[in-house]
């Protein structure tokens, strides 16, 4: 059995990869943004041991969820699975970058790790030094990279890798993604729970269990630093 935390698993891909764990006898906590949604949560995965509760725009809230988290003890695996689609710049790298940023440095170290990134992020605009003004959807998915990357080269007893789930019919994709839906949440679980020799690997980029192709800057380990600096700055986490 192994212990997962997923953020942002009330609903869509987060509650499906759960959905999936729990139906091989992993014990499971999930993650909701408030009262409300961790009860939807839990009605829609009954089998799961908890819910840590707190919303990811808001800095406190985020050191309260890794302060529910270490309470718990360690986990396994913990899949940063929640994000958002905004025009809003501050709300987009709160969410997207700063809470994994922040919950990976302040959690229990994991045994793997595992961000949910997006193949909008080939060719992304960013501009770290104005990061919480100028970053949109695809720009946090590069940075998030970045950090998967810059964690990789660090942490060299935990697996950390990061995937791409396409674009798949959630409340977020929306109904027009024609991605498919299982395939969406597949990678998250096989790199939670899987032994192959792929998914013991770190530092690696996934799109449906295969390797797939990043951004060139996704490696670069000036620019990896200067986010860290950056993440550092505007949430007073250091790493």
């Amino acid at each position: 059995m192994v212990k997962i935390l997923i953020t942002g698993s009330s609903t869509g891909l987060g509650a499906l990869a759960a959905m999936d764990l729990l139906a091989q006898h992993n014990d499971v906590v999930l993650h909701a943004r408030n009262q409300e949604r961790a009860e939807a949560a839990l009605k829609r995965n009954p089998m799961a041991s908890g819910v840590l509760i707190g919303d990811l725009s808001k800095l406190s809230d985020i050191r309260s969820i890794a302060q529910q988290a270490n309470q718990i003890d360690s986990f396994d695996v913990v899949i940063h699975n929640a994000g958002v689609n905004s025009s809003n710049s501050m709300l987009t790298s709160t969410v997207n970058i700063m809470a994994p940023y922040m919950l990976t440095g302040l959690m229990n170290r994991p045994k793997r790790l595992i961000y949910v990134s997006s193949g909008m992020h080939r060719g992304a605009s960013l501009d770290i030094e104005n990061l919480e003004s100028t970053v949109d959807y695809s720009g946090s998915k590069l940075a998030l990279l970045m950090l998967m990357k810059y964690v990789s080269n660090r942490w060299t007893n935990t697996i950390v890798n990061a995937v791409d789930p396409g674009w798949v019919p959630t409340r977020m994709g929306g109904s027009a993604a024609n991605d498919d839906l299982k395939q969406g949440y597949s990678s998250q679980v096989w790199l939670a729970t899987g032994n192959d020799s792929q998914a013991l690997k770190t530092g690696n980029y996934y799109y449906h269990k295969s390797l797939s192709r990043y951004d060139q800057r996704v490696d670069n380990q000036s620019l990896q630093r200067e986010l860290i600096q950056k993440l550092e700055t505007l949430t007073d986490v250091k790493f």
